[in-house]
């Protein structure tokens, strides 16, 4: 029986076991015929969204080490080591929350992450589950991703580049 869905016919082979090549065309059924045209047209705005939740939540870490707000933990002075780690987190997730300077807000946040983790985490073991350190880690790697992607839709980068070349295209006109 030939069929555009070829997984769909048949899902195992003759035996019973399911292939590497079998379980990949299910993937690649599932990715290009469902996934693709159902969020790809918004895939622009979820990374928007993505890059907003991260921030606002990375810059509550901050206010948390500077504040003590949430969570009712007393704050830690600035100078300290913790407390610049704070002041670094509540600017650089502003900044990629709102879309301002986001590739390198994003790429401080990515290093700071990787120093923490690297400071306070691996000496307890070697992988993040064991020693504590996965929030370190997906972030580091989501802001890493975030300053190689860039700000993207609903950011202040975005509008401030289309100021410019709206009012430049005005000045070559007036020129």
């Amino acid at each position: 029986m030939k069929s555009d869905y070829p997984i769909l016919v048949r899902i195992s082979e003759p035996n019973g076991s399911r292939s590497a090549a079998s379980i990949i065309e299910l993937n690649n059924l599932w990715a290009g015929k469902i996934m693709n045209p159902l969020l790809g047209n918004y895939s622009p705005y979820i990374y928007a969204i993505l890059r907003i939740i991260v921030g606002l939540s990375f810059a509550l870490h901050g206010t948390q080490k500077l504040l003590g707000i949430p969570g009712g933990k007393p704050p830690l002075p600035i100078t300290s080591f913790l407390g610049f780690g704070g002041l670094l987190e509540l600017i650089c997730g502003l900044l990629i929350a709102v879309g301002l300077f986001t590739s390198y807000a994003a790429f401080i946040a990515s290093g700071e992450m990787a120093v923490a983790y690297f400071m306070m985490h691996a000496s307890k073991g070697l992988l993040p589950i064991v020693n504590g350190g996965e929030l370190a880690v997906l972030y580091c790697f989501l802001f890493l991703y975030i300053a190689a992607h860039g700000s993207g839709v609903w950011s202040t980068d975005t509008s401030l580049r289309r100021t410019r070349s709206k009012s430049s295209a005005s000045f070559r006109q007036d020129n």
